[in-house]
């Protein structure tokens, strides 16, 4: 009676445990099912890449100071004699009739005509027959002081009678004009009332390297605020667009309505005023021009101050020191600019400075070439006195000159000599290739016939050229000329410099002694 439940009892314990060996090799056949027949996904291929400097920073620093110039002007109706003016692009039919300066307004300049896709477009007279202001042109700035003043391109607002800046975040204010400085393409507007600004410094451009990082912000095409970086292709650039080029090339993307937009660079401060572009294309091309950080923040100053900017003038006109020119003076190197004439009324000429000199410093500060003669003696103001080093007879002598204030007009010297009448006995200097007779007045020689094989020809003397002088010696007769080329070959020297006058203009050249 009691086996009954003793073989219940163990029964069932037989039966749990076959149960959980049973739910055991389940569990072990289904894992062995699931990993043979369906694969363990891997990871994403990722690569920690070195961290790169990226422009984001500087961008959200500075954007809020970078705005769009909007420019208006009151068109003039249509003229009454049926000329139609609507293909003068940019005012080139006003242009003079130079190719070089034509060429430069087409391809270099940041502004022109555009085809409605939100650039610099100009209208035509006929667009509008009423007196109210109408758009004329677009372009950038920036602010530099937390009052409101701006900076931007002369060109950008020389046409206009009204102006809008946009600021960064879409908001339209009135600005008004303060002053324009056509020599530099320098502008400075001002914006009134709406509280205080954010602005930019600007940055001493002396450190600035080829090959530095830059970005660029502005308006291309009236698209507004648009950022573009690249780096500094190149310095000390002469594009042919004043006589104070020394422009910085850099190859961000620079396109119509950029005008008057800073260039930075990574410290956030402005190393370069966006001017012009070469672009044969139209668009960029990846050669771009500014304006100097130094050159701006002088001018800009003078623009706040007073509205205009006043610059020293010394009265002179000036050349480059060729090789030639250099070697027939006894100069070690071409450096300096060499004084073609002195205006008569001229601070230069009062203080000594004649033709043939060779300013060689100005207040201890080298001359390298025209141009930088031009940028230093513009630098200083009116009334200003300073020392200048010229090259004269082999040595060097201190001038010293009280400056004037440049004139309006670009022609800072002139030259009163009229060009004589046909010649009346020709002479021949067979050594220079040159045939020539005595002026008229007694004053210099004539060159009625150059030999096309000669280095005169080379170098550009034409018949009716007029030779006054040889090596600073007056020349009156070839024996003049003979003389001081046999001067220049007992001093050492290879070549002799000769004074030549043509339109009222004075120009050196030199030219090689006889050889053997």
């Amino acid at each position: 009676m009691n086996v009954a439940p003793n073989s219940y009892s163990v029964t069932r314990k037989r039966l749990m445990a076959a149960v959980a060996s049973i739910a055991v090799a389940g569990a072990i056949g289904v894992g062995a099912l699931t990993s043979g027949t369906s694969p363990v996904l891997a990871d994403a291929v990722r690569v920690e890449a070195p961290q790169v400097p990226g422009f984001a920073d500087v961008v959200e620093r500075v954007s809020p100071a970078v705005v769009s110039v909007k420019v208006k002007a009151k068109i003039s109706p249509a003229a009454d004699d049926g000329s139609d003016q609507s293909d003068d692009q940019d005012g080139m039919n006003n242009l003079p009739d130079n190719p070089q300066l034509r060429r430069f307004f087409k391809e270099f300049r940041g502004f022109g005509d555009q085809d409605g896709q939100g650039g610099n477009r100009r209208f035509s007279h006929r667009d509008h027959n009423n007196d109210q202001p109408r758009p004329v042109a677009q372009g950038s700035g920036f602010f530099i002081s937390d009052d409101g003043y701006l900076v931007t391109n002369n060109h950008v607002v020389s046409e206009g009678s009204a102006f809008t800046v946009v600021m960064n975040d879409g908001k339209e204010l009135d600005a008004k004009l303060i002053g324009t400085d056509p020599r530099t393409d320098l502008a400075v507007l001002k914006v009134d009332g709406v509280g205080k600004f954010t602005y930019v410094d600007f940055a001493d451009d002396s450190k600035v390297r080829v090959g530095d990082w830059v970005v660029a912000v502005g308006n291309p095409f009236g698209l507004g605020g648009t950022v573009t970086a690249g780096i500094v292709s190149a310095r000390g650039r002469d594009i042919g667009a004043g006589p104070y080029d020394d422009f910085i090339q850099i190859d961000a993307s620079v396109n119509r309505g950029n005008s008057g937009g800073p260039t930075f660079n990574l410290n956030g401060q402005v190393v370069g005023i966006n001017t012009a572009i070469f672009s044969p294309s139209g668009g960029s091309v990846g050669i771009a021009f500014d304006i100097p950080a130094s050159t701006a923040q002088q001018v800009v100053q003078d623009l706040m101050k007073s509205g205009s900017v006043q610059r020293g003038w010394l009265g002179v006109e000036i050349q480059p020191v060729t090789s030639d020119i250099a070697e027939s003076l006894g100069l070690k190197s071409n450096n300096g600019a060499l004084v073609s004439s002195a205006q008569d009324d001229g601070p230069g000429k009062k203080a000594g400075i004649t033709a043939g000199d060779v300013i060689t410093q100005v207040d201890g500060k080298d001359v390298a070439s025209p141009k930088e003669l031009a940028r230093l003696i513009g630098a200083y103001s009116p009334g200003k006195s300073v020392d200048v080093t010229v090259w004269r007879d082999g040595k060097s002598q201190a001038v010293k000159v009280d400056l004037g204030k440049l004139p309006s007009s670009d022609k800072q010297a002139s030259n009163d000599q009229q060009q004589p009448a046909a010649p009346v006995k020709p002479d021949t200097l067979a050594d220079l290739g040159l045939t020539v007779t005595k002026s008229e007045n007694g004053k210099g020689l004539v060159v009625t016939d150059v030999d096309p094989d000669s280095d005169a020809a080379d170098r550009g003397i034409q018949p009716g050229d007029v030779i006054t002088s040889v090596n600073s010696t007056e020349v009156n007769g070839t024996d003049d000329v003979t003389k001081a080329m046999t001067d220049a070959v007992k001093s050492g020297r290879k070549a002799v410099l000769m004074q030549i006058t043509r339109d009222d203009t004075n120009r050196f050249v030199a030219l090689p002694v006889a050889k053997g």
